[in-house]
């Protein structure tokens, strides 16, 4: 059970921390959605996060939460870079390809290589590029620090907010 804003939690504090209460409660808190990509070979190798943050402006780090059960991250482990597009808001299709387990997730997607093998998805919100500086036990997940090489930002171009399990829109508070 998860408890209401509006009501203090019962005598026990707390919910019961099961893998669907705390996905349900995760869900509550909106998250930004970033493309992880790389070329391996020729092709390219990606998959979408939630669970991305930044850690410090100098160095320049950030860092994703990457389920020990993807089939993709250790492909893309050991890229010497890392291509990292935030979504924008008219990516929720896009981003359901790239979490998705089954067929090509790059069919109909455009994107471009960097010199160093990055991929980058077109008409995102931000473009960073990234190497791994460091991987940590996360439970279930590896927590993943990448050092930012570098940052191009599409001003005016709105991120992909998820929530409750939806693609939401921002809207300016008057």
């Amino acid at each position: 059970m998860v408890t209401s804003a509006h009501q203090p939690p019962g005598p026990a504090g707390s919910a019961e921390l099961d893998a669907g209460t705390l996905r349900r409660a995760f869900g509550a808190y909106p998250t930004g959605v970033v493309a992880i990509c790389a070329l391996r070979g020729t092709e390219p190798v990606g998959f979408a996060a939630s669970s991305f943050v930044s850690i410090s402006l100098q160095p320049p780090m950030v860092a994703v939460s990457v389920a020990r059960t993807s089939a993709t991250w250790p492909r893309l482990a050991e890229a010497p870079v890392l291509g990292l597009s935030v979504l924008s808001h008219g990516q929720g299709a896009l981003c359901r390809k790239l979490a998705s387990r089954d067929g090509d997730r790059f069919d109909g997607v455009t994107w471009r290589p960097s010199p160093e093998g990055a991929v980058l998805i077109d008409d995102a919100a931000l473009w960073l590029t990234a190497r791994v500086s460091a991987v940590h036990d996360g439970g279930d997940h590896e927590i993943v620090l990448m050092e930012l090489l570098t940052a191009e930002l599409f001003t005016g171009v709105e991120p992909l907010v998820f929530h409750t399990s939806q693609f939401r829109e921002l809207i300016p508070h008057g």
